[in-house]
């Protein structure tokens, strides 16, 4: 074809174009159902990316559209529209969807758990995603890993937390299996959408909450109630992201449809890891300009919230086959990983 084409005159370019293999890409035009508002640093800002470079990248055959929280339904009850059909696609977390299956948390955000490079590797090639598949299949959901951000805060407090006992009592919004953690420490904890955690926190409603990252924690304003902001985030030492989809709609899509999805997801992945270790220090120094005072936990409450996390996990597998079988995989693999880790990384 291309000897051809070149013969009757066609130029060069077009002459590869043509012998080139066709890449068959849907036209679809679907609604991704977003747990986090578009404005929100990396939470909400990835999701857009998501949008847009499927776009561009299709020649706007694949648009898969952001809807704010609630433009379609509420942000917490975008799993379930996901598994009906009532919505193509959501971008979210699995640690919000525990009360489906408790070892979703196991895909989100691992207390004392692995950075960024450690987790992804396990999901990608340490048999993580063929587990999140298992579970999901259930629901009729097909989830991609679709971005991953550093290390969280592990909470803004009201007072200074000096000991465990200075956390008794408290009424907390906490995330995933730290918030478990957190009970046998005392405290009361509720999970909260980003959008009404600082209502909750000015009200009184509660008395303490993590959320994020100091970049995104700065825009949501938790400094003008809470002055005592408490690192290391021992609760999401990286927490991962996902592109939920309908798994009739997936299963539909052709395969080079399904290639450019997962494409610019690892490409999302890349840019949000970057991204998020290079707009942590400036804000921190803002924080600290708008009078938050910056805590590291002492080493003995560190141990107890350490003593804790091993309660939790234990009870978590006798309760659950499926959080018993994500475990084990992730703790065979750190332990393998601690081979290359311990001689590899400077420390």
């Amino acid at each position: 074809m291309k000897k051809l084409l070149l013969a009757l005159g066609v130029s060069t370019s077009l002459a590869l174009a043509a012998s080139a293999p066709a890449f068959a890409l849907d036209e679809i035009k679907w609604d991704m159902q977003s747990t986090y508002p578009s404005s929100l640093t990396q939470l909400g800002t990835l999701g857009k990316v998501i949008e847009e470079r499927l776009a561009k990248a299709s020649n706007g055959q694949v648009q898969i559209t952001f809807q704010e929280p609630g433009a379609i339904v509420p942000a917490l009850e975008a799993f379930d529209a996901v598994s009906s059909g009532a919505v193509q696609a959501a971008w979210s977390t699995p640690g919000y969807w525990t009360g489906k299956d408790s070892a979703l948390a196991l895909f989100a955000a691992v207390p004392f758990g692995p950075q960024a490079g450690e987790y992804y590797a396990w999901i990608r090639f340490g048999g993580g995603q063929e587990l999140l598949d298992e579970i999901y299949a259930n629901y009729n959901i097909k989830s991609l890993m679709c971005g991953v951000i550093a290390p969280e805060a592990s909470g803004w407090f009201r007072k200074e937390i000096k000991s465990v006992d200075d956390l008794k009592g408290l009424k907390m919004r906490f995330f995933g299996l730290g918030a478990k953690v957190m009970e046998k420490m005392g405290v009361s904890t509720q999970l909260l959408a980003g959008g009404d955690i600082f209502p909750a926190l000015e009200l009184g409603t509660i008395d303490a909450t993590e959320f994020s990252m100091p970049a995104i924690d700065l825009k949501l304003g938790f400094y003008q109630v809470a002055k005592h902001y408490y690192f290391p985030g021992w609760h999401q030492q990286s927490t991962l992201f996902e592109l939920m989809i309908n798994k009739d709609e997936w299963d539909a899509l052709s395969d080079d449809t399904r290639a450019l999805i997962e494409t610019v997801c690892e490409a999302n992945i890349a840019y949000g890891l970057a991204e998020g270790e290079a707009i942590q220090f400036a804000a921190l120094k803002e924080l600290q300009d708008k009078g938050v005072t910056i805590h590291t936990w002492p080493p003995e409450v560190l141990d107890a919230l350490r003593a804790a996390w091993g309660e939790v996990v234990a009870e978590e597998a006798a309760n659950n086959p499926n959080f018993a079988k994500a475990w084990e995989s992730l703790s065979a693999f750190r332990d393998n990983y601690k081979t290359w880790s311990e001689i590899g990384y400077l420390r």
